[in-house]
C-alpha cells in the first residue's frame, strides 16, 4: 500500500505545486506577458525559429530533458535507500529543477532566443560568456558520448527495443510534412503513429528482435580482428546513432524534431499511465511491497561506495535538477515558444512531469524489482529466440522481495561492478513487473519499457547535438575560427568528437566503447555545476531589475557547493581519487579545469554583483530585417 500512496501523493503534490508556486513565479516574478514579441516570431526562419503550439513544444521539451538521466540516476541512488532519493526528487524538482528550467527559458525568451551562455556575457561580463561556453562544450561532449553508449547498450541487451525505437523516425518525417506543408492537424496522425509504434513494439518482442551480435561477430572473423578491437556491437550502434544525430540536428525542427517528440510524448504518457495503473494494482493487492523489497535508508553498502552527501545531489540530476535542461530551455525551446504565457506550462510543467517519471523509476527499481527477479534464457522455439524465466533461489522458489532486489543490485560487490546494464535493467525489469500485474505478458512489458528508455534517450541525444552545434558556432565566432561557424561543419565536428570519446577503451586490451562510460562520474558533477551557473545568470537577470532573488539564490548556492564538493572528493579521496591514479589522468585534468572555470565565473560575478543592482544590461543590437517566407506563406524579419 505504501507504494501506491507514494505514487499518488507525489502526483497530487506536483499538481498543487504547479498551480501555486509555479503560478506565483509566472505572474509575480517573471510577469509573463503575451504582448511581448517572442523569438519564434521575431526571428522566424522555419528552421530553428518556428512558432509552435504549446502542446507540441511541450512534447519536444519534455522528451529532450527526460532522457536516461531520470532513469539511470534514481536507479543508482536507491543504493543509499529509497527515502533519500524520493525526498530529493520531490522537493528538488519543485523548488530547484523547475525554477532552473523556467528561469533559463524566460531569460532566453527575452534575449532573442540566445543561450544562457550568450546572455551571461551581457548580464555578468564578456569573460563569463566565454567561460560558460567552454563548460557547455565540455558537458555536451560528454553527454553525446555517454547517451550514445547508453542507447547502444539498450539495443544490445534488449534487441526487442530496436524496431519500436527506429520506426518513429519515418513516421515523424511523414507527420512533419503533413502538418507544415499540407496544413493538416497533428493530433490524429500522431495517435496513428503511436499505434504503429506499439504494433512494432509487439513485433519486436515476438517476431523481429533486431540483434546485430551475430553479423558483427562474422564481420570480426572475416576481418581478422578480436572482440577487444574497434568493431563491436556497442560501437556499431553508437556510430549509427551519431550519424542519425548529424542528419536530425541540421534538418528544420518541423521535419523531425517536433513531430517525433510529440509522438514520443504520447508514448511516455501511455507508458506512465500503464505503469501507474500497474502500481495501483500491484500496490493494492500487495504484490509490490516497498518496505520488504529495498532498504528505506541503506545500512550496508559496497566498501568503495561514495558518501551520500554530496553524491545524492549529482547522482540524481535529471528528475530533480539538471544543468543540461538550461541548454534545452535556451537552446531549442525558446526558439519555438509561440507566446510568453506558454513558458510555465512548457518548462515548469515538464520538469514536474519528469519528477513524476523519476518517482516511478524509484518505485520500479525497488518495489517493482522486488516483485520477482528473472533472467534471459536462449530458446530457439520461443518468439524472438529467447524467453524470460524466473530466477530461482537455492530452495527452488522464485526470488522475490529483498532476495530479488539484492540479485539485481549485487549487494556486497564493489560499487563499480554495478554496470550500465544493471542500472537500466533495474528499471526495465521492475517496470515490466508492474505491467504484468495488469495482465501484460512479461516479454511484451520488457519491450515496452526498453523502447521507452531508448526513445527518450534518442531525443535527448539529437537535441544535444543541435545544442552542441550552437555552442561550437558561438565559440568559433568568438575565437575567429571561420569554418566552424558553418552549421554543417560545426555539427560534424561535434559528432566526430563525441564518437572519438565514446570509442575510447577503458584500459589496454579492453573493447572500444568501454572508456566513454568512465566519464559518467565527471558528467554528474559537471552537469550540476552547470545548473548552478545557469541559476547565476537568472539571478543577475532579476537582480538588474530589482526583483526578488532569494528563490534563485538558495538553489544556486546548493547547486554550486554540492557538485564542487563531489568533484573534489572524486579528485582527491584516498581510495579511488583520480589524482595519481593510473589511467585517470584525463579525468583529473578535466575535473581541475572545470572547477577552475567555475571559480573564475564566481569571482567575475562577485566583482560585478554589487554595482549592477537595478542597472539594466546593455541592449541587443537592432535586427537587420530580411523578408523570409514562412511555411504558411507568412513572412517575418530575420538577422
Amino acid at each position: 500500500m505504501l507504494t501506491l500512496l507514494i505514487a499518488v501523493g507525489a502526483f497530487v503534490g506536483y499538481l498543487i505545486a504547479y498551480h501555486t508556486y509555479g503560478r506565483w513565479l509566472s505572474r509575480k516574478i517573471f510577469q509573463l506577458d503575451d504582448t511581448n514579441v517572442v523569438p519564434s516570431h521575431e526571428l522566424r526562419d522555419d528552421v530553428d525559429f518556428v512558432p509552435t503550439k504549446r502542446q507540441v513544444i511541450f512534447g519536444h521539451h519534455f522528451t529532450s530533458i527526460a532522457g536516461t538521466g531520470p532513469i539511470v540516476g534514481p536507479a543508482i541512488a536507491v543504493f543509499w535507500g529509497w527515502l533519500p532519493a524520493l525526498i530529493w526528487v520531490f522537493v528538488g524538482s519543485i523548488f530547484i529543477g523547475a525554477v532552473h528550467d523556467f528561469g533559463a527559458l524566460v531569460v532566453s525568451l527575452r534575449n532573442r532566443g540566445q543561450t544562457v551562455g550568450e546572455v551571461a556575457g551581457r548580464l555578468i561580463s564578456p569573460r563569463a560568456r566565454v567561460l560558460f561556453l567552454v563548460i557547455l562544450f565540455m558537458a555536451l561532449t560528454v553527454v553525446l558520448a555517454i547517451f550514445g553508449l547508453v542507447i547502444a547498450s539498450i539495443f544490445k541487451d534488449y534487441p526487442e527495443s530496436v524496431l519500436g525505437t527506429w520506426i518513429s523516425l519515418p513516421l515523424a518525417v511523414a507527420i512533419g510534412f503533413w502538418v507544415y506543408k499540407k496544413g493538416g492537424g497533428i493530433l490524429v496522425p500522431s495517435l496513428i503513429a503511436l499505434a504503429i509504434v506499439y504494433l512494432c513494439i509487439w513485433l519486436g518482442a515476438y517476431a523481429v528482435p533486431i540483434d546485430i551480435a551475430a553479423p558483427v561477430a562474422k564481420l570480426q572473423t572475416s576481418l581478422g580482428i578480436g572482440t577487444s578491437g574497434f568493431l563491436n556491437v556497442i560501437t556499431m550502434w553508437t556510430f549509427v546513432l551519431l550519424v542519425y544525430c548529424f542528419v536530425a540536428s541540421v534538418l528544420p525542427v518541423w521535419v523531425m524534431l517536433q513531430p517525433r517528440d510529440y509522438v514520443n510524448s504520447h508514448q511516455l504518457v501511455v507508458a506512465l499511465g500503464l505503469l501507474m495503473i500497474g502500481v495501483v494494482v500491484a500496490g493494492a493487492t500487495g504484490a509490490a511491497n516497498l518496505e520488504e523489497s529495498a532498504p528505506m535508508i541503506a545500512s550496508s553498502l559496497p566498501s568503495d561506495a561514495p558518501p551520500i552527501w554530496p553524491f545524492l545531489f549529482i547522482t540524481i540530476a535529471c528528475g530533480a535538477c539538471s544543468g543540461f535542461h538550461c541548454l534545452v530551455s535556451s537552446g531549442t525551446t525558446s526558439k519555438q515558444i509561440e507566446k510568453e504565457s506558454d513558458a510555465q506550462y512548457v518548462a515548469y510543467g515538464s520538469m514536474l512531469l519528469e519528477g513524476g517519471l523519476a518517482i516511478m523509476v524509484i518505485l520500479a527499481c525497488c518495489a517493482g524489482v522486488g516483485m520477482g527477479a528473472f533472467e534471459k534464457v536462449d530458446d530457439a522455439t520461443a518468439g524472438g529466440g529467447y524467453r524470460w524465466e524466473a530466477r530461482l533461489e537455492a530452495d527452488g522458489s522464485h526470488a522475490t522481495g529483498a532476495a530479488a532486489w539484492n540479485a539485481q543490485y549485487n549487494i556486497g560487490k564493489k560499487w563499480g561492478d554495478f554496470k550500465l546494464s544493471n542500472k537500466v535493467g533495474a528499471f526495465v525489469n521492475g517496470g515490466a513487473n508492474f505491467l504484468t500485474s495488469i495482465g501484460i505478458p512479461l516479454k511484451l512489458g520488457i519491450s515496452v519499457i526498453a523502447v521507452l528508455v531508448a526513445c527518450f534517450a534518442a531525443t535527448t541525444l539529437d537535441s544535444a547535438t543541435r545544442l552542441q552545434r550552437y555552442v561550437v558556432q558561438e565559440l568559433a565566432g568568438t575565437l575567429k575560427i571561420k569554418p566552424l561557424e558553418n552549421k554543417y561543419v560545426a555539427t560534424a565536428f561535434a559528432v566526430m568528437l563525441a564518437g572519438f570519446v565514446a570509442a575510447m577503451p577503458a584500459a589496454e586490451g579492453m573493447p572500444a566503447g568501454t572508456g566513454g562510460l568512465i566519464l559518467w562520474p565527471l558528467f554528474g558533477a559537471t552537469n550540476q555545476l552547470l545548473a548552478g551557473l545557469a541559476f547565476m545568470v537568472t539571478m543577475f537577470y532579476l537582480w538588474r531589475r530589482n526583483k526578488p532573488v532569494w528563490f534563485v539564490a538558495i538553489p544556486m548556492t546548493i547547486m554550486l557547493i554540492m557538485p564542487a564538493w563531489a568533484m573534489l572528493w572524486q579528485l582527491f579521496n584516498a581510495e579511488s581519487g583520480w589524482y595519481g591514479q593510473d589511467g585517470s589522468q584525463h579525468l583529473f585534468v578535466t575535473g581541475i579545469l572545470i572547477l577552475g572555470i567555475q571559480f573564475w565565473m564566481i569571482v567575475e560575478a562577485l566583482i560585478v554583483l554589487p554595482r549592477v543592482k537595478g542597472v539594466a544590461e546593455e541592449g541587443l543590437p537592432p535586427l537587420k530585417k530580411v523578408i523570409l517566407a514562412g511555411a504558411d506563406g507568412s513572412s517575418g524579419p530575420n538577422c
